[in-house]
């Protein structure tokens, strides 16, 4: 089965910090964040491809950056300045753009308290 696999997440104080990691089973364009909130609809943080080109949602930009380490098929992304509507199921998704998600990840949950 082809799965991501998530690490990092948790409970943080408005202001802080956290840094998620993904590990894909195989190699593929993008690598992404998503995140999703009860009653909405999963959206896109942050994307990166195997080219090293980033897109970030307008909520993101500037506090949080995406990279990518080809050799070990891994992406991380470190979330600074946090808020609490940052507070999220965080989703690793990997396909062949930003938008097209083949394969999702089991999901970190990301806590910002005021």
């Amino acid at each position: 089965q082809v799965q991501p696999v998530e690490s990092g997440g948790g409970l943080v104080q408005a202001g802080g910090a956290l840094r998620l990691s993904c590990v894909a089973p195989i190699t593929i364009n993008n690598m992404g964040w998503y995140r999703q909130t009860p009653g909405k609809e999963r959206e896109l943080v942050a994307g990166i491809t195997t080219a090293g080109s980033t897109t970030y949602a307008d909520s993101a930009k500037g506090r949080f950056t995406i990279s990518r380490d080809n050799a070990k098929n891994t992406a991380t992304l470190q979330m600074n300045s946090l808020k609490p509507e940052d507070t999220a199921v965080y989703y690793c998704g990997i396909g062949p753009d930003y938008y097209t998600v083949r394969y999702w990840g089991h999901g970190t949950q990301v806590t910002v308290s005021s």
